[in-house]
């Protein structure tokens, strides 16, 4: 009686564990049969095949609890607790896995990635296994684990930190400009009157020494008279005080040195004074006219040397803190693109422009062909970068949320740990790096921002089990 008893209870647990739906009080030679047993085990085998959910039958990503149809009338596909239903790189098996023995888990986190923990084994409402998370993956330093599937899937890229020398280039437009240092004026320091002029316009290349002009002034033939008399007198001499204030008084009235020394030589007194031009350069102005009376200040003819010109470029006020006298400038002329001309900062106007926030930069220049002509528009490249090698990083691999600068370091095995960096002048696309970083360590150049947004992810799932654990 007890053995059937015993065997009626095994059949009637199992019944009820399969679903089979075997009727307690059934004769008790028939409870001990193999067969039955059997049937039983297959019974449950077929419930583990009952269908969990429905996807679309083009396997397209819609799915249903329940029996549906597409919209031309085709049945969704039904999809059993067996089958793989693993959305991760890898099928995982419908019995949860076990954990190492020699790591503990903390927390079961939701398989698609949705902000929901468990600190026991969990299913989710499609049947999939929560992942468990163990303390080793759950590190306190933030770091990123991702499998090496979704690595290659995303082009995670990684590039050591490097000594280089990075080239700073500021662009600057601006125009061309006479030195004002090398600009003549010719004008008459007594009443005049233009007498001759020379076949020379406006625009004419002049050399020093060159005839502009002839001109007749009475104040400058009475000083003539006065200092051939003083220099032929047997009683005075040219060299006593009266004499060298005779000649003194003709350099006051700006006659040219050629012309005094003609007096000194041939004792005669000109009716005209012959004016030459005091450098070489371009006639940018001319004024005379032959037969035309000169007030005393009226400019005649104005004469630029231009070996030697101003680029004036306007900077952006943002990259005046690296600018400095003294550094090297490409200007290139919009006129001749193949052409490079080579300068450099002479001077840093204390200024900005308030409607254009730039400040004013001159450029000093060496024109010997007179290719540069005043007004042009030229371009101004100015190297700021240093000679000595820095360390750096590509451009790409910093993530800026604008009060700071971090970077994904490669610790390998699909590990990423964020780390943030102070960075320094940029260049050629690379980025100095300051502090943060040492020279070999690897960091993440690119798909940085899918690891960011993990990173995001892990701190919000770290945050709500946190936040379990104190319930």
């Amino acid at each position: 009686m007890r053995t059937a008893i015993l065997t009626i209870a095994t059949v009637a647990a199992v019944s009820a564990a399969a679903g089979s739906g075997f009727i307690v009080g059934r004769p008790q030679h028939q409870a001990t049969e193999v067969p039955r047993i059997s049937l039983v085990t297959a019974a449950a085998a077929q419930a583990m095949d009952a269908p969990i959910y429905y996807q679309d039958p083009d396997d397209k990503p819609s799915y249903s609890l329940t029996p549906r149809k597409t919209p031309d009338g085709r049945d969704y596909k039904a999809v059993p607790a067996g089958a793989d239903v693993s959305f991760d790189e890898a099928s995982a098996p419908e019995a949860m896995p076990p954990a190492p023995m020699d790591r503990k888990i903390k927390y079961y986190r939701n398989p698609m990635g949705l902000p929901d923990t468990s600190p026991t084994p969990k299913k989710d409402s499609m049947g999939m296994n929560y992942i468990p998370v163990y303390e080793g993956e759950d590190s306190d330093d933030g770091s990123v684990k991702l499998s090496p599937g979704k690595i290659q899937r995303t082009g995670v890229k990684s590039e050591p930190a490097a000594q280089r020398v990075i080239r700073t280039l500021i662009r600057a437009p601006g125009t061309i400009q006479l030195d004002e240092r090398r600009i003549s004026v010719i004008s008459m320091r007594a009443e005049s009157w233009v007498q001759k002029v020379a076949d020379v316009t406006t625009g004419t290349r002049v050399a020093k020494g060159q005839p502009l002009m002839e001109i007749y002034s009475p104040s400058v033939a009475s000083a003539s008279a006065e200092y051939i008399a003083t220099i032929t007198s047997k009683t005075t001499g040219g060299d006593g005080p009266f004499g060298r204030g005779s000649r003194q008084r003709l350099m006051n009235l700006d006659v040219p040195d050629a012309a005094i020394v003609a007096m000194e030589k041939n004792r005669t007194v000109p009716i005209a004074i012959e004016w030459s031009a005091p450098r070489d350069g371009i006639v940018l102005e001319r004024n005379a006219v032959e037969g035309m009376r000169a007030q005393p200040g009226d400019v005649l003819f104005r004469v630029a040397d231009t070996s030697v010109v101003w680029a004036m470029a306007d900077v952006a006020e943002r990259d005046l803190g690296v600018l400095a006298v003294g550094q090297a400038v490409i200007v290139k002329a919009r006129g001749f693109p193949n052409r490079e001309f080579a300068g450099k900062i002479d001077v840093i106007y204390p200024q900005v422009n308030r409607e254009t926030r730039t400040a004013r930069v001159r450029i000093e220049l060496s024109n010997p062909d007179g290719a540069l002509l005043p007004d042009m528009y030229v371009d101004a490249s100015i190297n700021t970068g240093a000679p000595e090698p820095v360390l750096t990083i590509p451009e790409s691999a910093v993530l800026d949320t604008g009060t700071k600068q971090a970077v994904f370091v490669d610790k390998g095995e699909g590990r990423f740990e964020p780390r943030e960096v102070k960075i320094g002048r940029r260049g050629d696309g690379y980025v100095e790096v300051r502090d943060g970083l040492k020279e070999g360590e690897p960091v993440v150049v690119s798909a940085n921002f899918l690891i960011d947004a993990e990173s995001n992810l892990k701190a919000a799932l770290k945050g709500f089990s946190d936040a379990g654990a104190h319930q």
